[in-house]
């Protein structure tokens, strides 16, 4: 599981990054940082119940 949700945190950074770089991309720039922050918070929130 935490290998599924580095993949996709590197995905969305990728998203970001690319969103940022082309100037007509900033929508993507967008969704790609909010997919990434949802993404870490999901992570972390399983990793703090899992360790129950």
């Amino acid at each position: 599981m935490l290998a599924l949700v580095v993949v996709a945190l590197l995905v969305w950074l990728v998203l970001a990054v690319l969103g940022f770089a082309v100037k007509g991309l900033l929508w993507l720039a967008i969704i790609g940082i909010a997919l990434f922050v949802i993404t870490l918070i999901f992570g972390f929130i399983r990793r703090v119940f899992s360790r129950r």
